[in-house]
């Protein structure tokens, strides 16, 4: 195979995988988890921008209108319950799903979440795989052209 056919192939693969039209919120005031959730995301070819509060994280869910969001329940500017109440209200936000990730030890905290409106949740430490795995099934497009 030539230079140019391989270059050609590598940059067909690349473009494949990626997924540029999908945009995660992660909202985590955690710097190093932020930045675990955000490397694994990204390298399975979703953008990805980091909130690091829940006054932030609604402001960017409307500005920037996400595929999907990643939301902490303890943070500062308010909590993960006050931010999903809002997103979950607002024209703008309410049809993005949020998967809520907590590291509380609440046993009542997933129903409580799904009936605020969460589409999902996730104790930390979180399992990357399946947080990847149930973004895929939330966007069912991201996983048809990742394996197309």
């Amino acid at each position: 195979m030539s230079a140019f056919n391989a270059e050609r192939m590598r940059v067909s693969l690349h473009e494949r995988f990626l997924m540029p039209d999908y945009k995660i919120l992660i909202a985590d005031d955690d710097p190093v988890l932020a930045a675990t959730m955000s490397g694994a995301l990204a390298s399975r070819g979703y953008a990805v921008v980091i909130a690091r509060d829940a006054m932030q994280a609604f402001m960017f869910a409307v500005q920037q209108q996400p595929s999907a969001i990643l939301l902490d329940i303890n943070m500062p500017a308010g909590t993960g319950h006050g931010a999903l109440t809002k997103l979950q209200a607002s024209a703008r936000t309410s049809a993005i799903p949020v998967l809520v990730v907590s590291g509380s030890s609440d046993l009542t905290l997933p129903a409580t979440v799904r009936a605020e409106g969460a589409a999902g949740f996730f104790r930390k430490p979180v399992d990357l795989d399946a947080l990847c795995a149930r973004l895929e099934a939330l966007l069912p497009s991201a996983a048809h052209s990742a394996s197309s």
